[in-house]
């Protein structure tokens, strides 16, 4: 990692790196995965993150999973991962000492988190409105499973949502899945996560506006708004051809060969879109009457023939294995085998670009946590090592009296 300086009579003196975000101070009052993921993000870029819990502390302490040395179930993979890097500070704002101290650390602060349903923190005398009274230039953002009535009030305002809810209503699962009749949800929340990276984006794009005004806002996210700016392809089909997109199983129901298919010991990937990619891809597999069917010319003709063109590359593939397949095609078209953890773990890729990050322990002399690191890099930011997640309530004493205030 490389290290920034400054000067001193002459001399260089290596300086911890600080992160681009340094000097941004965020309140996190969020939960579970939307609101900590956005937060994380925040983070791991140098914002200085205060989670404020109340005397429970956040629902994913107690999500699990939890590591063999951990009989006390202390430190669950869930909050692990999602909340490297932050302070925590326990407040039950329903009471009024707490309040209180909230509203000290708002005067001080860039920046408020929350993904309560609408209506939560007005009952409190925390809302928007309330905190900008304090802190004009303060950017209050929320995540919310279908918006705040500020924005656009939604017939579902009032609904609970969870990432499943968000997939499933936001037009994800119509397009996931073997067909349309087995709907099916993607594998990690990224209900949670796509809108929590969103408002990662809307909270740093609203503090540039906050620093050239001196003028915060109210930033919005909702879930279901999230994933269907994620399911793009779903609104122009249906806009320009008045077709409903449908599960494609493994593959594209624009492309061919484009999709998962068959090893002989697992699966692989490959995408052809261009000609060219076409035609080496029937080169490497010895079909020559492939690349010179005129049938097959240009991305609509093997489109119009795609159950053909995808039974003869399946057909080559299945007799390979993922790692005599990687040596024919890796490098020579957009090409790929189907990687588990395992695999993961044990890619030069990964090792090269830094991708599992370790998080010391909060015991001392314990093993490091191992974590999905955060995949932005900065050409003149160096990123700062992962730090360890807090114990409930850890910060109190630096942020309310030593004593939790319930």
């Amino acid at each position: 990692m490389r290290s920034s300086f400054t000067s001193c009579s002459g001399c260089r003196v290596a300086e911890a790196p600080r992160g681009i975000l340094a000097g941004i101070r965020v309140l996190d009052l969020s939960r579970m995965l939307s609101g900590p993921y956005c937060t994380m993000m925040l983070a791991d870029h140098g914002a200085e993150v205060i989670k404020i819990e109340g005397p429970e502390g956040d629902t994913s302490r107690s999500n699990g999973p939890w590591r063999a040395d951990d009989a006390a179930h202390d430190w669950a993979g869930y909050f692990v991962s999602l909340n490297r890097g932050k302070k925590s500070l326990v407040l039950d704002l329903k009471q009024e000492e707490a309040k209180a101290t909230l509203r000290g650390l708002v005067r001080s602060s860039h920046v408020v988190v929350e993904n309560f349903r609408p209506g939560v923190m007005e009952r409190l005398g925390l809302g928007y409105e309330e905190l900008a009274k304090l802190n004009p230039a303060l950017v209050y953002a929320a995540i919310r499973g279908f918006g705040d009535p500020r924005s656009g009030e939604s017939p579902y305002a009032a609904w609970p949502s969870y990432d499943v809810v968000a997939q499933a209503m936001g037009g994800l699962m119509s397009m996931t899945g073997a067909d349309r009749d087995h709907p099916m949800k993607t594998g990690p929340g990224i209900g949670d996560v796509f809108a929590g990276m969103m408002l990662a984006f809307a909270i740093v794009a609203a503090l540039r506006h906050a620093e050239q005004t001196g003028q915060g806002q109210f930033v919005d996210i909702a879930m279901y708004d999230a994933m269907l700016s994620l399911c793009e392809r779903l609104v122009y089909l249906y806009d320009m051809e008045g077709r409903v997109a449908e599960p494609a199983g493994n593959g594209h129901p624009l492309l061919a060969p484009f999709g998962l298919f068959p090893a002989a010991d697992g699966w692989v990937s490959i995408g052809v879109v261009d000609d060219g990619f076409w035609r080496e891809l029937a080169r490497i597999m010895e079909r020559p009457d492939l690349a010179d069917d005129p049938r097959l010319a240009g991305k609509s003709g093997r489109r119009a023939h795609a159950a053909e063109v995808n039974e003869a590359v399946s057909t080559w593939t299945r007799s390979r294995s993922k790692a005599e397949l990687t040596a024919l095609l890796g490098g020579r078209l957009p090409f790929g085998p189907v990687n588990d953890a395992r695999d993961i773990f044990a890619d030069p890729h990964v090792a090269a670009r830094g991708m599992i990050a370790e998080v010391p322990h909060a015991e001392p002399g314990r093993k490091a946590w191992r974590v999905a690191a955060n995949p932005v890099r900065f050409s003149l930011t160096p990123a700062i090592p992962a730090s360890t997640p807090p114990r409930l309530g850890e910060h109190n004493p630096v942020f309310a009296p030593a004593k939790p205030v319930t």
